[in-house]
C-alpha cells in the first residue's frame, strides 16, 4: 500500500496547491517501468530516458522535453610512425619511437591520457547523426633499408578520433636520424619528432611535446653518440636514449572487460587490465638491444644488425618502433603506428545504428547488463541513436 509522508499540511483559501519543497516522482529505469503494474494515470521518473512519463491508453507516454540518454566514449587516435635509422658503418645512429595516439574519455573513474581526469558527462540525443571518425596509424620513416645513400626520414604523424566535437589527436612521428618529414625537404639540421597526441621519440637532444593533455612528451635524443628517444604514452613520458629508449605506456579504461578486449581485438589485456596508448620504442643498439614499447600497443624498436623494429598494435592507439643503424652501411626503417578506436556505451534501450564507411568489431555491439557498447574499428562516418 502506498503512503504519503509529510511534515506537516497546511490549509489554504482559494482553489490551488502549494509545496514548500520540490516534488520528487518515483524513479525508474525503463526496464524496471516495463515490470510494473500499471494503470491509467500513474506518472514516474525515467531515469533511462530522463524525463517524466505517464500511463495512458495502455502505454507510456513521454511528458515533454527532448529523449535524451547519458553515453560514455573512449577515443583513441592512430599513433605516430617511428623515424628510419642511419646509413652508418660505425652504428649508434638511431631514431626515435612513434608517440601514442591521444586518448580521450568520459568514462566515471578512467582517466583521459596524460594524467587528466575524465571528461565531462555527455547526453546524446535520438535521431541525430553523429559524425565518427576513427584514427590511423602513421606510416613509418622509411628510405633507410637496402639504399645508399639513405633517406633517413622521419615517421608520419598518427590521425585523430572523433565522436561529435570530441576529438583525439594522432600520435607524433618519430625522428628519423636527421630528417624531419615536417620540413617537407631533407633539412639535415631539425632531428626531432613531431607533437601529437603523444610526442614522438626524439634523435638528438630535444623532447617532444603532447598536445591538449591526452598524452606525454616523447624522450629526448643525445647528441654526442646518436642515440633515440622513445615515443610517449598515454600513461608516462617516453624514455631517452641513456634508458635504452624505452616508451612511455599505455593507460587502463574499464569501458571493455578484458574477455571483451581479446574476443574483440581490441586494446591490449595484462594483468586483469585493458591498455591502450602505449609509444613505440626507439631504435637501439648494439649495447641496450631493441627497445620495448609501452604497454598499450607500443611497438619496440629495432636493433643493430638484428632486424627491423615492430608496428603499433591495430585498435590500441600504439606508437610505431623506431629504426636503427647497421653497420654495414645500411639502416633499418621504422615502423607504422597502430590505428585508434572509437568505443561508445549507453542504456540498452536504445539501438545505435552505424552509418556506411565505419567498420564495428567482430560482436558489435556487445551487452554488458543494462548497457550496450559499439566499438568501431576504421572508417568515417556516422552513428544515430533510436
Amino acid at each position: 500500500m502506498s503512503e504519503i509522508q509529510a511534515n506537516s499540511i497546511g490549509k489554504y483559501s482559494g482553489n490551488n496547491v502549494s509545496l514548500s519543497d520540490p516534488l520528487k516522482f518515483k524513479s525508474y529505469t525503463t526496464t524496471q517501468r516495463d515490470a510494473l503494474s500499471s494503470v491509467a494515470g500513474d506518472v514516474i521518473y525515467n531515469t533511462t530516458t530522463q524525463k517524466l512519463e505517464l500511463f495512458t491508453n495502455g502505454a507510456w507516454t513521454q511528458m515533454g522535453g527532448i529523449d535524451a540518454f547519458s553515453l560514455e566514449y573512449l577515443l583513441v587516435a592512430g599513433g605516430g610512425g617511428g623515424g628510419s635509422g642511419r646509413n652508418s658503418q660505425s652504428g649508434g645512429s638511431n631514431a626515435g619511437g612513434g608517440g601514442a595516439g591521444g586518448l580521450l574519455s568520459n568514462v566515471s573513474g578512467d582517466n583521459t591520457g596524460g594524467g587528466v581526469s575524465a571528461q565531462p558527462a555527455f547526453y546524446a540525443v535520438t535521431g541525430q547523426a553523429y559524425r565518427v571518425r576513427v584514427g590511423a596509424g602513421g606510416l613509418k620513416g622509411e628510405g633507410a633499408y637496402a639504399q645508399q645513400p639513405s633517406n633517413e626520414r622521419s615517421g608520419r604523424p598518427g590521425t585523430r578520433s572523433q565522436f561529435h566535437e570530441f576529438k583525439a589527436r594522432g600520435g607524433g612521428a618519430g625522428a628519423g636520424r636527421n630528417f624531419s618529414y615536417s620540413s617537407g625537404t631533407d633539412d639535415r639540421s631539425l632531428s626531432y619528432g613531431t607533437t601529437g597526441g603523444s610526442g614522438g621519440g626524439g634523435h638528438t637532444g630535444t623532447a617532444n611535446n603532447s598536445e591538449e593533455q591526452q598524452g606525454y612528451d616523447g624522450g629526448a635524443g643525445n647528441n654526442s653518440n646518436y642515440n633515440a628517444g622513445g615515443g610517449g604514452g598515454a600513461g608516462a613520458v617516453g624514455g631517452t636514449w641513456a634508458s635504452g629508449a624505452v616508451a612511455g605506456t599505455g593507460i587502463t579504461s574499464s569501458i571493455l572487460t578484458t574477455t571483451e578486449a581479446t574476443a574483440e581485438s581490441v586494446g591490449v589485456v595484462s594483468s586483469g587490465y585493458v591498455y591502450f596508448a602505449g609509444g613505440g620504442g626507439g631504435g637501439g643498439n648494439t649495447n641496450n638491444g631493441a627497445p620495448a614499447g609501452g604497454l598499450g600497443g607500443g611497438g619496440r624498436g629495432s636493433s643493430t644488425n638484428a632486424d627491423n623494429g615492430v608496428d603499433g598494435t591495430a585498435n590500441t592507439g600504439g606508437g610505431g618502433g623506431g629504426g636503427a643503424s647497421r653497420t654495414d652501411g645500411y639502416g633499418w626503417d621504422g615502423s607504422n603506428g597502430g590505428s585508434g578506436v572509437v568505443i561508445l556505451r549507453y542504456p540498452s534501450d536504445f539501438t545505435c545504428t552505424v552509418g556506411a564507411g565505419l567498420t564495428q568489431s567482430t560482436n558489435s555491439p556487445l551487452t554488458q547488463g543494462t548497457k550496450k557498447v559499439t566499438i568501431l574499428t576504421a572508417g568515417l562516418g556516422t552513428v544515430t541513436f533510436s
